[in-house]
């Protein structure tokens, strides 16, 4: 699934809602700034969803395992493959590893009528 907001197409669709279960985690792909990116879709128990960039801050890589396979702990919380860092969900704040400290970086989404879309990255 793609979108670019250089092409003025912010506001695509990412997900629907009754697709992503409570407390799950899933990649979607998104052009921003002429690049494609991969990003992390966070739905929390109460529904609400969280995006971040599928970029570990450590090392620069992605934090899947395989593509849109994510490794999470035992209290929940989502770890990088690569090095073993973990990031406290919904928050994205590294608690512990290699970049403990740092955060993912968030993408803004909006929803509505039960649709996920992609608003803007951050900076």
């Amino acid at each position: 699934m793609s979108s670019s907001l250089n092409e003025g197409s912010a506001g695509t669709v990412l997900a629907n809602l009754q697709d992503l279960a409570p407390d799950s985690v899933h990649a979607r792909e998104v052009w921003i700034d002429g690049e494609l990116e991969a990003l992390i879709l966070y739905r929390d128990a109460a529904g609400d969803v969280q995006g971040w960039l599928n970029i570990c801050p450590h090392a620069g890589r992605r934090l899947d395992w395989s593509p849109g396979q994510f490794l999470r702990s035992k209290q929940g919380e989502l770890v990088c493959a690569v090095h073993g860092a973990t990031f406290a969900l919904p928050q994205g704040a590294c608690v512990a590893g290699p970049c403990r400290g740092e955060s993912l970086r968030k993408v803004a989404l909006q929803c509505e009528n039960g649709e996920i879309r992609l608003v803007a990255a951050a900076q």
